[in-house]
């Protein structure tokens, strides 16, 4: 059984993962070897290699809880494979149209892999909380700190 956390997508999980190992396996390992020859050099408290290694240590020790702890609390979701395909919802990809008639195509993802530059929202942004159920054609309101504006959905896909 899934956990009931926040959704992220199978790509999202994958890019966590992946950090999580390049650290430990990775970064980690190169910080302890720097910190150990710098120990070996005798004064530890004027040695640049062993307190800048020792804290960096302190900071990849820090994401890696962090990661784990994400990891385990989230929710894998595949948009793929999404059967009510004719209603917005996690994966989703939007094209929406403001009053402007200026379109706007987004993708509704987890909160750990959104990117508004690439057009990636995460799932608890005021955009996608008003866009969640919504069909071809609906007008959706959305609440933003400069003000209300609305938004009509233009079409959705799936991948």
């Amino acid at each position: 059984m899934q956990p009931a956390g926040p959704p992220i997508t199978p790509a999202g999980m994958a890019a966590l993962r992946a950090r999580y190992d390049h650290l430990l396996g990775t970064e980690r390992p190169e910080i302890v070897e720097i910190v150990s020859w710098a120990a070996g050099n005798g004064d530890r408290s004027e040695n640049g290699d062993y307190l800048y290694g020792r804290k960096r240590m302190r900071e990849i020790d820090r994401e890696l809880g962090h990661l784990a702890r994400r990891m385990k609390k989230l929710r894998v979701v595949d948009p793929s494979r999404q059967t009510e395909r004719d209603r917005v919802f996690f994966g989703a990809t939007v094209t929406i149209a403001d009053e402007d008639d200026n379109h706007r195509t987004i993708t509704i993802v987890g909160d750990d892999e959104q990117d508004a530059s690439s057009g990636h929202i995460g799932w608890s942004a005021p955009l996608s909380r008003a866009l969640r159920g919504a069909a071809v054609g609906d007008l959706k309101t959305v609440r933003l700190p400069s003000g209300e504006k609305e938004w009509e959905v233009i079409s959705i896909a799936y991948p």
